[in-house]
């Protein structure tokens, strides 16, 4: 006859690892009270946007079964509590742009949040750490994303999650745009092109606090206010008619010496006519083709310069880590978080983020 065996049993689930079963038999022999058994568990899964096709708004899916990534050698895994919105993520998902990733993908760079896990070999974090990213391996349009420990950076107390989504693309590029291929000195002037949005509002700040002479445009009397309390000298409204001329007329004629262009295939003609001699226009941003009459370079000597974060080396993108970090703590750097969307709602801010009247500062998903 077979002896019944009455046993209870505790469930331990170690993250996305194994599932430990240990069970107790009460009425067995000693050498079987306590037996382990261990099996395969289910990842712990996640919502995370996710695109299965490039093509409008409409290709971006929600979706709440996918699995949360684990992080790899000199990797980390976030918990995101916010994650940055930029125009080239629109133009990826649409399937325009150079560089295209490998279908499906999630999109996002800048996040915010807490480390919830380190792979090997990182020592600069810990779980718990708040922190934010200059890029994700995984996508940041999720609850968790993976990223390379080199593009994760402590966030300040002084600053929320909101805050510090903002902060990754927007002052890495004005800067790179302004000091490393615009090699911009005290004294000089730079007149930011668009200057409400996210990058526009960080290369005003990072242009005053390095002693230039700052002017600014923007569409709206909001954006317009907002520029000035972010560090420029004078503000213009660039859907006023007569917008260029005020500029040549504040400038004596002179013209200025450097210009940080959001929307080059609209005003990249113009902007050679507001150089001064040397001068140069820093294309940061673009949505199409302009015809432009090369003399206008040949008259100053002016230089038309693109800017890609993407390019920079690991040197360059330490020396904006640098400088980004120091701004935080002085207090002249403080990010400007524009329309605030929860992620059920990613597909009205890809929608807004091209066709909204007048950028206000960084645009965040919240999760």
């Amino acid at each position: 006859m077979h002896q019944k065996l009455l046993c209870s049993v505790d469930f331990c689930a170690v993250p996305r690892e194994v599932l430990v079963v240990y069970v107790r038999v009460t009425n067995a022999p000693p050498d079987l009270t306590d037996i382990q058994i261990t099996m395969a568990a289910t990842r712990s899964v996640m919502r995370a946007v996710r695109v299965f096709e490039f093509g409008g708004p409409e290709v971006l899916k929600l979706q709440s079964d996918v699995l949360v990534p684990a992080p790899k050698e000199n990797q980390v895994l976030i918990k995101v509590h916010a994650c940055g919105v930029n125009p080239v993520e629109t133009y990826i998902r649409s399937g325009t742009y150079a560089r295209k990733p490998a279908l499906p993908y999630t999109p996002g760079s800048d996040v915010a949040g807490v480390i919830e896990g380190v792979g090997e070999h990182v020592t600069a974090f810990k779980k718990g750490d708040r922190v934010f990213t200059t890029g994700t391996i995984s996508g940041g349009y999720a609850d968790y994303a993976v990223a390379a420990a080199n593009r994760v950076f402590p966030l300040s107390e002084k600053l929320n999650f909101k805050e510090g989504a903002a902060i990754g693309i927007p002052y890495f590029t004005a800067y790179r745009a302004l000091v490393q291929k615009g090699h911009a000195k005290a004294g000089e002037s730079v007149l930011v092109h668009g200057a409400s949005g996210g990058v526009g509002i960080a290369a005003c700040q990072i242009a005053r606090a390095c002693g230039l002479k700052v002017l600014g445009t923007a569409g709206t009397e909001e954006g317009m206010s907002r520029v000035l309390r972010n560090g420029a000298h004078q503000v213009f409204n660039h859907r006023e008619a007569n917008y260029i001329d005020k500029i040549k007329e504040y400038t004596g004629m002179k013209g200025v010496d450097i210009i940080i262009e959001m929307l080059s295939n609209v005003n990249l003609a113009t902007d050679l006519q507001l150089l001064a001699y040397a001068g140069r226009v820093m294309v940061v941003g673009c949505r199409g083709p302009i015809e432009i009459n090369p003399r206008d370079t040949m008259s100053k000597e002016s230089s038309i310069i693109g800017v890609s974060l993407f390019l920079a080396t690991e040197e360059e993108h330490r020396e904006c880590a640098t400088t980004v970090l120091d701004g935080v703590e002085a207090g002249w750097l403080k990010p400007a978080v524009g329309s605030e969307y929860p992620l059920e709602k990613v597909a009205k801010a890809h929608e807004d983020i091209i066709h909204c009247s007048g950028a206000q500062g960084k645009m965040v998903l919240l999760l």
